[in-house]
């Protein structure tokens, strides 16, 4: 809040009003709340988004025999997790068989979506993180999760459904506490 609302607040309560004022230490919890807010989702965002250029790799470990290396060559087989482009997935194959066998899905769209997945992900989750045009990031997010959710509920996914539908709760109620966000960029938007 501005300092010109402050004052006003102030005179306000100096004229009898029971008002709280926007200096007060709730307003300051609203700030702390807007911040968490989006730090957590713009974290979710980045690191969802990455997670789509994830990938495995076996790898053959020698197994140890009380601390040393063992002499009769027995290996572990294992996996270590990279991310790389060539690991990109914006939609899962696995997942993608079902989108594609499901009647109501536009296929036409399916492999745009499949592209551009990842990396918006990552820029909201930026743009979120930075404060850069919070409000509609933000929205877009929004947007992005209500998709989601369309295509899990047509492949039954209803667990994910419901992950997604807490998601919706906490891009909503970070765009109600967007008044409180402090250090933003396009403040307006």
């Amino acid at each position: 809040m501005s300092k010109e609302c402050c004052s006003e607040t102030a005179k306000e309560s100096s004229a009898g009003s029971s008002g709280e004022s926007c200096c007060s230490p709730n307003t300051l919890a609203l700030v702390y709340g807007s911040l968490l807010l989006r730090l957590w989702l713009g974290v979710r965002a980045i690191q969802t988004g990455l997670e789509k250029y994830a990938g495995s790799k076996a790898s053959e470990q020698v197994v140890p025999v009380g601390g040393v290396p063992n002499e009769e060559g027995l290996t572990a087989a294992g996996a270590l997790k990279h991310y790389a482009l060539e690991n990109y997935h914006g939609v899962p194959a696995a997942l993608m068989k079902k989108f594609e066998a499901e009647p109501l899905m536009m296929k036409f769209a399916l492999p745009l979506y499949d592209k551009i997945l990842g990396p918006a992900l990552i820029i909201l989750g930026l743009t979120i993180l930075l404060g850069l045009a919070y409000r509609s990031s933000l929205f877009l997010l929004g947007l992005i999760y209500i998709s989601l959710t369309w295509g899990l509920i047509l492949i039954k996914q209803d667990d994910g459904v419901s992950w997604l539908g807490i998601h919706m709760i906490l891009v909503v109620a970070a765009l109600a506490l967007a008044q409180h966000n402090r250090l933003a960029i396009l403040k307006k938007w």
